[in-house]
């Protein structure tokens, strides 16, 4: 019997939900085979993968549910690689195709052909995303939380209830909106009965969900290790065991990233200007505004550690007041310059491996930098 795979030099893989589209060709990059793989069978699934050839590389999208599919070709003895599909998308228009299953797989399919990896992302193994999922489970639950906490202040807003307390959730807060469900009445009249709905649902959703977060972040706890790595970065302010473990499995590897730039462009906090790049002396930049292309998780992390910066004090709280005029405009605008400021100090302690200091060393000189670099072997 004819083995249909003998020719096969590279395959490309469009991941869907139900079903998986391919495209496999030739060392000469012709396209020599179609394939449909169907996702709801998994035993069927294992028989198809555990057919291909061994030793070719395989490309799939770095889209959403590469993950299961992935371990699944691994577990066969498969080389998966995934491809940038911001890259692949301008490759395609660049192109002029149409976007269809079939041309995805077949462009995916030619990518190793490429003289350089330019497409590449890397593969994160099975236990950095299962950190991620509960890490991400427990951010989702944040922001729930907070969603629930202003919908609740909205409530008030709408109809005029006006109270005294510095935190409306804290313990005075609490027992104040446990009276104002029971009875509807504050002191300026009486909540109507919609309102009363309301506001009870989200009073109820609202201690649903700080359980929730309770019993997530503690099973969280308990799974964290504290590595070395995990120390140093725990001593950066703003950051705490659970945000560092979230830059650590959104990171995964330091040496990704050729710089602290491309770290905070990937964190999607290096801010992009869209103006004509004519010269205007003294004026600020037209357009300019975060990046959407990257990782939104980590823009999170990096922004809470910069909200825990700047209440502890210090230079983070100069920075952020000098940016907000002492934070009375452009609060979010000072988040965003210590957030960017922190992606450097996480770097920096990450990839050389120092502790963090609120006192940087001075930089060296031009001197000094000279003198070591003549100081390298094979310098003349």
């Amino acid at each position: 019997m004819k083995n249909v795979y003998e020719n096969v030099a590279s395959i490309g893989v469009d991941v869907h939900y139900r079903f998986s589209k391919v495209g496999m060709r030739d060392a000469q990059g012709r396209l020599v085979r179609r394939e449909r793989l169907d996702h709801t069978n998994r035993q069927q699934l294992r028989r198809r993968l555990a057919q291909w050839p061994k030793g070719v590389p395989i490309v799939m999208e770095a889209s959403f549910g590469w993950g299961w599919l992935a371990d699944e070709m691994q577990a066969a003895g498969l080389q998966v690689m995934l491809a940038n599909c911001f890259k692949l998308e301008k490759m395609r228009k660049a192109r002029g195709l149409a976007k269809t299953n079939d041309k995805d797989a077949g462009l995916l399919s030619e990518l190793p052909f490429e003289k350089s990896q330019w497409w590449r992302v890397w593969l994160a193994p099975p236990e950095v995303r299962n950190q991620r999922e509960w890490l991400r489970l427990r951010m989702d639950l944040v922001a729930l939380q907070t969603m629930t906490k202003n919908r609740i202040s909205a409530v008030f807003h709408r109809h005029g209830v006006f109270h005294e307390f510095s935190d409306l959730f804290g313990a005075g807060g609490r027992a104040f909106l446990g009276e104002l469900c029971r009875a509807g009445r504050h002191a300026e009249g009486q909540l109507p009965d919609g309102a009363l709905a309301a506001l009870r649902s989200q009073v109820r959703l609202l201690g649903h969900v700080r359980g929730q977060l309770a019993a997530v972040t503690h099973r969280v706890r308990g799974r964290l290790a504290r590595s070395e790595l995990a120390v140093r970065l725990d001593r950066i302010p703003g950051f705490g065991l659970v945000l560092v473990h979230t830059v650590m499995g959104e990171v995964g590897r330091i040496d990704r990233f050729g710089s602290h730039r491309r770290l905070a462009s990937y964190s999607l906090l290096a801010p992009i200007s869209q103006d004509t790049g004519e010269p205007r002396p003294g004026a600020a930049p037209v357009g300019r505004h975060l990046g959407f292309r990257g990782n939104r998780t980590l823009k999170w992390a990096f922004i809470e550690a910069a909200h825990g910066a700047v209440r502890r004090g210090g230079r983070w709280r100069a920075m952020f007041d000098r940016y907000t005029d002492g934070g009375r405009r452009n609060r979010n605008h000072g988040y965003i310059k210590v957030a960017r400021a922190l992606v450097k100090v996480v770097y920096v302690v990450w990839s050389k491996g120092v502790e963090y200091s609120d006192s940087p060393p001075p930089r060296p000189s031009r001197k000094q930098r000279m003198q070591s670099w003549m100081s390298r072997p094979g310098t003349g």
